[in-house]
C-alpha cells in the first residue's frame, strides 16, 4: 500500500536523469562558495580600513 523505493535507488533514478555538469561551470557546494566569497570580501574590506586609519595616524 504504502511502497516506497530505498532512498538509494531514488537517488540513483534522480541522478541519472540530470545532465552532465560542464567542466569548470560547476561549484558543487553553494553554501561553501557563500561563505568562501563573504570571508575574502571581508578580508580585503578590513585589510582597507585597516590601512585607511595607519595612514590616517602616521
Amino acid at each position: 500500500m504504502f511502497y516506497r523505493k530505498p532512498l538509494e535507488e531514488r537517488i540513483a533514478e534522480r541522478q541519472a536523469q540530470m545532465r552532465p555538469l560542464k567542466e569548470g561551470k560547476h561549484f558543487e557546494h553553494g553554501p561553501a562558495k557563500f561563505i568562501f566569497i563573504t570571508l575574502i570580501v571581508v578580508v580585503v574590506l578590513m585589510h582597507t580600513v585597516g590601512l585607511a586609519i595607519a595612514m590616517h595616524f602616521a
